[in-house]
């Protein structure tokens, strides 16, 4: 997603859907094996011991905070998925219920007293709910997927840009950003995340990133089988 943003730039307009992955985590610890396979097949950094720590009880709260960060504008949506993304993901948070909500939306920068007017509105309800209905237009396809306009649900990244242009989507103007760039407009980034979108070879963006952090350009974040990196 990173890649097209910087790809299409303003020309990209993104609409986030909320899947709603269970009301109900019934065997959490049943998920720590698939999300270690998901991190080996991703690369992305992941920490499964929240499934055995300190579990959510469902993923439905925090569908409904991107619903409620969105009344404050796409990029603030953007802002709060991601945090609970990482949240969730990298840093075992238990982000389940509204003080915790609230607190990563308070760290994305959202005005936190409007947002937990919306979080607890039925407004947002209703909207999660619309989202819930269009997701299951597409029976059991696994999430995250994207669509562009019409087009059919796309779940793998090598379709997306091929995908873009087909929609009627023109590639900004701009040079290839470095692995610099990246982290500094997106506020952290996993390495794999900086490969694509500079388009570099994995060692090459890892040796550059290192070299950064020695420059105190760049702060790793450890995750349990990661990386993240973020300005210093």
């Amino acid at each position: 997603m990173r890649r097209l943003k910087v790809e299409f730039g303003g020309d990209l307009e993104i609409t986030y859907v909320m899947g709603g992955l269970a009301r109900r985590f019934e065997s959490p610890e049943a998920l720590i094996v698939p999300w270690l396979e998901v991190a080996e097949r991703s690369r992305m950094p992941v920490d499964p011991r929240l499934w055995a720590e300190a579990p959510p009880s469902s993923s439905y709260p925090a569908c409904m905070a991107v619903k409620a960060a969105a009344e404050q504008g796409a990029d603030a949506a953007e802002r709060v998925l991601r945090a609970l993304r990482e949240g969730f993901f990298c840093f075992r948070r238990k982000l389940d219920g509204p003080e915790a909500l609230v607190e990563a939306g308070r760290a994305a920068g959202l005005d936190a007293a409007r947002f937990r007017v919306d979080l607890e509105s039925n407004a947002i309800v209703e909207a999660f709910g619309a989202d819930l209905e269009e997701r299951r237009e597409f029976g059991e396809l696994e999430l995250p997927f994207l669509r562009f306009g019409d087009g059919p649900p796309l779940g793998a990244p090598s379709d997306w840009h091929a995908a873009a242009l087909a929609a009627g989507g023109t590639p900004a103007a701009t040079a290839q950003p470095a692995p610099l760039d990246v982290v500094q407009r997106f506020g952290r980034a996993a390495s794999v995340e900086v490969e694509r979108v500079c388009d570099l070879a994995g060692p090459v963006v890892r040796a550059e990133l290192w070299r950064l952090a020695t420059e105190c350009r760049v702060r790793p974040v450890r995750v349990l089988t990661g990386v993240l990196w973020e300005p210093a």
